[in-house]
């Protein structure tokens, strides 16, 4: 099958890494329209049965929508707007009496969490804490974190100049492991470029950035195929959803989420 990578963005550049737990998320306000704009690209093995999971609202939990695969989140957004995502990290000491998240985490952040600071607050009140790994949440009022633990506490890296961008070394500590990293320079170069050429932002723009630090797929081990599973552009401000798997023009996902979240239905989709 012939494959293109984000056919409908600008003609990006290729990032070749041999690692398939390195993700890449980006948060952005953009300062013109103020209009919210999230995206990552989820990299791992492409013999995972990876889908997106539709959950409606009930009396006590939020509508919600999350991308993964055996049966957890890997990231999401719920009606109010809350996104979050995670990526992999040079693993940590938990904080004392902290501890590690049972069940479908993300699921549970979104079911019951409106904003960032709800979420924070949920994550305390849970003694919630990742050793390998850091989280970004944003929402739809500009607001967003990377949350992250280390040393045996737990810290939070804010949103700075309307945008944050997340791979895999810790933004708190760049010395203790996988940085410098290109995808990261990438993602923001580009921001860059894009806030000098005066663009419009929208969908096809966001995902163009997000587009210069996907890894291209490679057989790294026991003839398994690794890189970029599937890569998701979300405007939260008018809650549009676009998903590409396996870099291929081909498979693309467009979701009208309230749309989605009125019809008040549980639905998986599964991406192939």
């Amino acid at each position: 099958m012939r494959r293109t990578i984000f056919l409908f963005f600008f003609l990006c550049s290729l990032i070749f890494c041999r690692s398939t737990e390195a993700c890449s998320v980006l948060y952005y306000v953009d300062p013109q329209t103020g209009k919210i704009y999230v995206a990552n690209n989820e990299d791992y093995w492409y013999d995972v049965e990876a889908y997106i999971q539709i959950m409606p609202e009930t009396r006590k939990k939020l509508a919600r929508m999350w991308y993964g695969w055996d049966d957890f989140a890997q990231g999401g957004i719920n009606e109010a707007g809350l996104f979050f995502d995670g990526a992999v990290t040079p693993e940590q000491l938990l904080p004392g009496g902290g501890h590690a998240p049972k069940g479908n985490l993300g699921d549970d952040l979104l079911a019951n969490c409106k904003s960032v600071d709800e979420a924070l607050l949920y994550l305390e009140k849970k003694e919630i804490a990742l050793n390998n790994a850091h989280m970004m949440l944003g929402d739809s009022a500009g607001n967003a974190v990377v949350v992250e633990w280390l040393a045996g506490r737990r810290k939070i890296v804010p949103l700075v100049n309307n945008r944050l961008v997340m791979t895999n070394f810790l933004l708190s500590d760049t010395s203790l492991g996988n940085y410098p990293c290109i995808r990261h320079q990438a993602i923001e170069t580009r921001l860059d470029q894009m806030e000098e050429a005066d663009q419009t932002v929208n969908l096809k723009v966001i995902g163009n950035v997000i587009a210069g630090a996907v890894q291209v797929p490679q057989t790294i081990e026991d003839n398994r195929v690794g890189g970029t599973l599937y890569s998701s552009i979300i405007n939260i401000s008018d809650m549009e959803f676009i998903l590409v798997y396996q870099l291929d023009n081909s498979k693309i996902t467009r979701l009208d989420l309230k749309g989605v979240f009125k019809e008040g239905k549980k639905k998986r989709i599964k991406l192939k």
